[in-house]
């Protein structure tokens, strides 16, 4: 690990990657090799969490391209120097900042979406100037296998590597000193990971998880609203970061509400989603068990891995069912639907705001004030009003988490800063010296308040 982190900062340091046509080559190059192994990926994301074609093109191919496509576009501008000018105090010198990349980066990514989660924080570290370590899941083996294959052919290992392997190699890479770190993953490997970086002060990126709440109220579309909280839940069989994890729903239409999302379960998956070759199965026999632990009630196949959608109706938010429930203690990442309902809108305030910030908070309604109220009375990493995770698609949009969900950002532009140091330089003239500044100071105290303040 240290002779290939040596590597790579000795190509660093011949400055190369500082180069915007080179890397904006290194960018098509990627975008092509993507292109061409496309079927691999396919078929890795099939093997690894049983992801159809169409699902794997939607939510972490297309949207791999298209970040490479808007960063390639944009990096020149973005890299310019920008000039400011000086203030009175500052005058005759003038200033400049430069986007300078870090160095050589660190990127650990999950198993949940290992392609796109992988390669986005990628795109912004060589759009940036960087060299970068790749560390895939294990648990998605197959398709870090075609990763490691799309880098090796693309790049050279003292530009972009891959390590693989698991607790170990994790450990080895962390000792190491990286120059950034960006993690993808659980709140409780992050702080591990931000524990090692701090031995290094190294700067770091978590984008971990929690429990991302969801609430519709009564003048919400309910039949829209299922349809849309139905397809971001159970997207990869519930094993999204940002998925609604637990549904808030005003007591006045639950009955409905929850009716609309079982007929939705079925027109979307099926009589019997276990049999359905497009929904997800869960990543490994752990997982598995871990949710048949939160729901043992839920429909389930041992020999595929695969759980059934299922909504658990836990009563009205002040109950001892919603308190002492095994799916609130932790986030679901799976197919598991908890249902809370409420009668009073400051009730849900109160329950989200008591817990941990979350990374996405979604909520459907036609009240206005309802959702000026969400939008500035809690924090959250993002949201949606009226739809699920569609916040996460934009490049134009940041993406990341606050408090306990996670630090940083990135998507587009800002997947470029999170990558970037800006340096200020101030450069003065020897034309001519202004001495007000300069000892000894006498009775210039009053003055220099009046021209400076």
């Amino acid at each position: 690990m240290s002779i290939l982190v040596e590597k790579q900062r000795a190509f660093f340091f011949t400055n190369q990657t500082k180069n915007i046509k080179w890397r904006k080559a290194q960018l098509c190059n990627l975008y092509d090799s993507i292109k061409k192994y496309e079927n691999e990926i396919f078929d890795a994301l099939r093997n690894d969490l049983f992801k159809s074609p169409f699902e794997s093109y939607l939510v972490e191919i297309q949207l791999v391209l298209k970040e490479v496509d808007y960063l390639r576009k944009h990096i020149s501008k973005w890299n310019k120097p920008r000039i400011i000018l000086p203030s009175f105090a500052q005058f005759p010198s003038i200033s400049k900042i430069f986007a300078e990349p870090y160095g050589v980066t660190l990127i650990m990514s999950p198993w949940n979406y290992p392609f796109l989660l992988t390669m986005e924080p990628l795109i912004g570290a060589i759009a940036a100037g960087n060299c970068a370590v790749l560390k895939p899941s294990r648990y998605s083996s197959a398709t870090s296998n075609i990763i490691e294959k799309i880098i090796k052919t693309t790049f050279k290992e003292e530009f972009v590597s891959v390590v693989q392997g698991g607790h170990l190699q994790n450990e080895a890479l962390l000792n190491q000193h990286f120059d950034y770190i960006f993690f993808t993953g659980s709140p409780n490997v992050g702080k591990i990971v931000m524990e090692k970086a701090s031995k290094f002060l190294t700067p770091v990126s978590l984008e971990l998880g929690g429990k991302s709440p969801c609430i519709v109220d009564s003048t919400a579309n309910i039949e829209i609203a299922a349809r849309r909280i139905v397809w971001g839940k159970f997207l990869n069989a519930g094993q999204t970061c940002v998925a609604p994890d637990y549904i808030l729903v005003d007591e006045k239409i639950k009955t409905q509400f929850i009716s609309a999302v079982k007929k939705e379960i079925i027109s979307q998956f099926g009589s019997n989603p276990l049999l359905n070759d497009e929904f997800c199965k869960i990543i490994n026999e752990k997982h598995f068990q871990r949710l048949c632990s939160l729901c043992p009630v839920a429909e389930k196949n041992a020999v595929s891995n695969k759980i059934a959608p299922t909504v658990i109706n836990l009563g009205q938010i002040d109950s001892n069912e919603v308190n002492e429930s095994p799916l609130m203690k932790e986030e679901i990442f799976g197919p598991l639907m908890p249902v809370i309902s409420y009668i009073n809108i400051n009730s849900v305030i109160s329950f989200i705001r008591n817990r941990n910030k979350p990374l996405a908070l979604y909520v459907f309604t036609k009240d206005k004030s309802l959702e000026k109220r969400v939008t500035k009375e809690l924090q959250y990493g993002s949201g949606c009003i009226n739809d699920v995770i569609m916040q996460i698609s934009s490049s134009k949009l940041p993406f990341g988490g606050i408090g306990e969900s996670g630090m940083g950002c990135y998507h587009g532009k800002y997947s470029f800063d999170t990558f970037t140091h800006y340096k200020s330089v101030l450069k003065n003239t020897f034309c001519f010296d202004i001495k007000l500044k300069y000892a000894p100071y006498n009775d210039r105290l009053n003055f220099i308040k009046k021209i400076l303040h």
